[in-house]
């Protein structure tokens, strides 16, 4: 494998190679270059990078540990499973990473007033969070088929102040939730910072969200030197828009030895409508502020996704896991539905660690791949959140009954 010249992508226009961009509305090229200089800035700030480092280890729980899940390892029967411990974090996902930098960003630019899209509820979830803590108006934005299905994550939104609003257009999930988002960030310019939660959007989100999630990949690479004195042999990670499977393989790219599957939303199986695999027949083309993978028609209209986590089911996926994709160096796979809820219950019968069925993807590819290799090799797999909030949405699907 050649060295990738991650610290030069994306370039200063905020392409990754063919991917990337800016393509949004006149109203908001202002607003996304003041947010991209005001950024470059706290990056060059010490002061800023010890703030966010503080919040990170007093208010989150950073570092969260890397767990050798000896059960899961026995059980497969192969490679050394460790679980990168995201779902431990205060509010219980990787998403408070994000939040807290970009609430520290927007307090910097003089913001009152914070908007958010969610799906699964947990960037909405960790971003009320922090506007609560620094004493900020907070409007999330979530499909009305996601706040049914992750009711528990909508309670307490509104329970830490924030006005959570049903979007009921289209197909009432994260594709829809991001429209009213954008157009509300266009109406409230002035008074409001939109903390986007993915590693998806206009130029320079899929860089600054990447960057605020890297911290989960620098503490894996510590962890497994410190317990393995090596590198792991394979990273595994769940992709939506990308920003818990950016987080972890960033700052493991040019470890060539490093074999790198992200694992996106199989849904009932790679049929037109069913599923939200981008790389499993999608194409080329711009949704939400930027140039990716989607899944479209022939005449470019973007198509129903399904999937049974709320968190995964969008049509398009991060700029950067496109250009890792095409570059060869991160290689790209589904899980269905019904592996994502075995792998929901072994996980939690197993090691008593109940997932996110979205992380739940990734033990599934998990469950694949550590049987193929040798007991001498290493597999890290993020643990990007907990299934509290799935719970009541599995359990029918698991025949678990409530005693009568």
């Amino acid at each position: 494998m050649s060295l990738i010249a991650t610290e030069t992508v994306p370039d200063a226009l905020g392409h990754f190679g063919a991917f990337g961009g800016r393509y949004v509305p006149e109203t908001l090229m202002h607003p996304l270059q003041e947010l991209e200089q005001e950024y470059h800035r706290s990056r060059q700030d010490p002061e800023f990078q010890r703030e966010f480092d503080y919040y990170l280890r007093e208010f989150c729980g950073r570092p969260t540990p890397l767990y050798y899940a000896e059960r899961l390892t026995r059980e497969l029967g192969g490679a050394k499973i460790y679980l990168k411990r995201e779902d431990l974090l205060h509010t219980g996902a990787h998403k408070i990473n994000n939040s807290i930098g970009q609430i520290l960003l927007a307090r910097r630019m003089g913001k009152t007033r914070i908007i958010a899209e969610t799906g699964a509820g947990q960037h909405g979830v960790a971003t009320a969070t922090v506007a609560a803590m620094f004493g900020m108006k907070c409007v999330i934005y979530m499909g009305a088929v996601d706040c049914e299905r992750q009711a528990l994550n909508v309670y307490r939104m509104k329970m830490l102040g924030a006005e959570v609003v049903s979007v009921k257009a289209g197909q009432q999930t994260l594709k829809e939730a991001i429209n009213e988002a954008m157009r509300d960030w266009v109406t409230n310019i002035r008074s409001t910072h939109y903390i986007l939660g993915t590693a998806y959007g206009a130029h320079p989100y899929p860089l600054m969200v990447r960057n605020f999630q890297r911290v989960i990949g620098d503490e894996a690479r510590r962890q497994i030197l410190e317990k393995e004195s090596r590198l792991p042999d394979l990273l595994v990670a769940c992709v939506g828009g990308g920003s818990n499977a950016i987080g972890l393989f960033y700052p493991f790219l040019n470890d060539k030895d490093v074999q790198m599957i992200g694992v996106e939303a199989g849904g009932e199986g790679i049929e037109a409508g069913r599923h939200a695999a981008r790389f499993q027949g999608g194409s080329l083309g711009v949704l939400q502020g930027t140039r990716s993978y989607l899944l479209q028609d022939e005449f470019g209209q973007v198509q129903l996704t399904h999937s049974v986590s709320a968190g995964l089911d969008y049509a398009a996926v991060g700029p950067e896991h496109a250009w890792l994709r095409d570059l060869g160096r991160v290689q790209y796979t589904y899980a269905t539905d019904d592996k994502a809820l075995e792998a929901f219950s072994k996980l939690a019968r197993l090691e008593g660690i109940i997932p996110a069925l979205e992380s739940s993807h990734a033990i599934a590819e998990v469950m694949c791949q550590a049987p193929k290799m040798s007991k001498d090799k290493l597999i890290i797999v993020n643990l990007s959140g907990r299934g509290d909030k799935d719970v009541s949405q599995a359990a029918p699907k698991l025949n678990i009954q409530m005693p009568v």
